[in-house]
């Protein structure tokens, strides 16, 4: 029977010693998040978010605006937004209703307090290894698995899914820190045959159930980092129940990576405040 691993505990070591370098900064650093209409799964990490930055000492901001919101509105009320002195980071509830230039909205966040790391200039410098923030859910996945004290040296890592929010940047993470990965997206074949020969399976496609006990090896590492909205609750890409029999380790959804991500984009906004203080 598998571990279950409680993204809380984890979470909670680095928002400890977060809350601490919150109060030796000379001034109360500012978060805000951005949410365009009222989808309930965006909401529900909006409120997860604004509870973890207040335990750390931070005064969390939530600028809500209707969905039909144009772009250059949009575009307005982020540059409004920002010329707070002590905003230290800012994000935006992706994803955007379809009608928004989401490329423009994303620029409109000065890279200094992008703590998502979705700017354009801030995530073609974490591709290029330079830059100061790590995606949040990228850096959780990666927190998450050392707090496991695996080996990964001699694991098969399979990432599914190569989405910008998850995929694609903890693909990057793990190979710079010199992992074979391998990769599987919605054009894979046979997906249960790269599953069963996987040590560790890190998922994030926001398809519920995808991923099946009987499509696991005996004692693998499951990473579940999707996120969907079923029967009015939210769900990941794995069926806890039937793989929580053949896994040696599997993180939930909600209370696997989730907390962690949420630790990690904390992280960040602390580090652009210690950043701004020495301006």
């Amino acid at each position: 029977m598998a571990t279950i691993v409680q993204g809380k505990n984890v979470a909670k070591i680095i928002v400890d010693e977060l809350a601490q370098q919150v109060k030796r900064l000379p001034f109360q650093p500012v978060f805000c998040d951005v949410l365009v209409g009222d989808d309930p799964v965006s909401l529900s990490y909006v409120r997860t978010k604004a509870k973890a930055a207040e335990s750390i000492g931070l005064k969390f901001e939530l600028l809500t605006t209707p969905a039909e919101i144009s772009t250059p509105e949009l575009v307005d009320k982020l540059k409004q937004v920002q010329q707070n002195s002590s905003l230290a980071g800012l994000i935006i509830q992706l994803p955007l209703p379809a009608h928004l230039d989401k490329e423009k909205v994303l620029e409109a966040i000065d890279a200094s307090v992008d703590v998502d790391c979705l700017n354009p200039q801030n995530n073609n410098m974490f591709y290029q290894g330079k830059s100061q923030f790590l995606p949040p859910t990228a850096a959780a996945i990666i927190t998450v698995l050392v707090s496991l004290k695996l080996n990964l040296d001699k694991l098969k890592i399979l990432v599914i899914g190569q989405g910008e929010l998850v995929g694609r940047p903890v693909t990057f993470l793990l190979r710079e820190l010199g992992y074979q990965v391998i990769t599987a997206d919605e054009s894979t074949g046979d997906l249960k045959k790269m599953t069963s020969d996987a040590d560790v399976i890190i998922s994030g496609t926001g398809q519920p159930k995808l991923i099946t006990g009987d499509m696991i090896k005996e004692g693998a590492v499951v990473i579940d980092c999707g996120t969907a909205e079923s029967a009015g609750s939210i769900v990941g890409d794995v069926d806890l129940e039937s793989v929580k029999s053949k896994a040696k380790f599997v993180s939930p959804v909600p209370g696997g990576v989730g907390p962690v991500t949420v630790a990690r984009l904390l992280y960040n906004v602390v580090l652009a405040a210690k950043e701004h203080k020495n301006e």
